[in-house]
């Protein structure tokens, strides 16, 4: 299987084009930015596949990130793989940032709870929480800090994430014992890759994971003093 996997969900715009064959080089690039990646995206698509000397037409599927993040970088990275998959005909697979950035620990099987915690601002987090072995405790969710310590229990956790100081701050101050998993602020872009190579079509929708609305809002949806202010 031939994949191509985008990210542009967080503080990052990471592309990877894989197979599901060890012996062949997966070749993926990382750029760390907050803005641009309208404009920096399918230039990265097309020097990955000219690395990997493919063409659209030779993938069997795209995966993308799908949230929770930003909802530029989502709308973006969505918008990307969706258009690339109407142009080779091939299925277009949504896969949760959250699942990505625990997967790596989820690998190694440790035995500690696994904690995906993304910040949210205002002292909350997005979180999903995983058992040492891949089960998920619960979905994901935006969960105010002191919420999520209720929620996770004695520990102790292993923490993921670009919220995980946060989160490990507060479970000190209860006494829960967490680690906090360093180089994890962004998704693993051939992570992305293997999800997508084992998430089912039908499940796996390219549909925004939003989980609270934005900060910013329209003219017309503020309250009627402000907007006539």
């Amino acid at each position: 299987m031939k994949i191509l996997a985008i990210d542009t969900a967080l503080q990052a715009l990471s592309v990877c084009v894989s197979q599901n064959n060890p012996d062949i080089q997966t070749h993926s690039e990382t750029i760390q930015m907050l803005r641009g990646q309208a404009e920096a995206l399918m230039p990265t698509i097309e020097r990955m596949l000219a690395k990997a000397q493919m063409e659209v037409s030779d993938l069997d599927r795209i995966a993308v990130t799908i949230g929770p993040g930003s909802f530029t970088g989502i709308r973006v990275g969505l918008a990307a793989a969706k258009a690339l998959g109407r142009v080779c005909q091939k299925p277009v697979l949504g896969i949760s940032t959250l699942a990505v950035l625990a997967a790596p620990l989820i690998e190694k099987q440790q035995g500690d709870m696994i904690v995906s915690a993304i910040d949210a601002r205002h002292d909350h987090i997005y979180m999903q929480v995983y058992t040492g072995t891949g089960r998920s405790v619960f979905g994901p969710k935006i969960i105010s800090l002191r919420d999520a310590i209720r929620m996770i229990g004695s520990g102790p956790i292993q923490c993921v994430g670009n919220g995980s100081a946060l989160l490990a701050q507060i479970a000190e101050m209860a006494e829960i014992k967490a680690q906090i998993i360093e180089d994890s602020s962004i998704p693993k872009i051939e992570y992305v890759a293997r999800l997508g190579m084992l998430a089912d079509p039908h499940h796996a929708i390219p549909r925004p994971l939003y989980l609270k609305a934005p900060d910013a809002k329209l003219l017309s949806e503020q309250p009627s003093h402000m907007a006539s202010a």
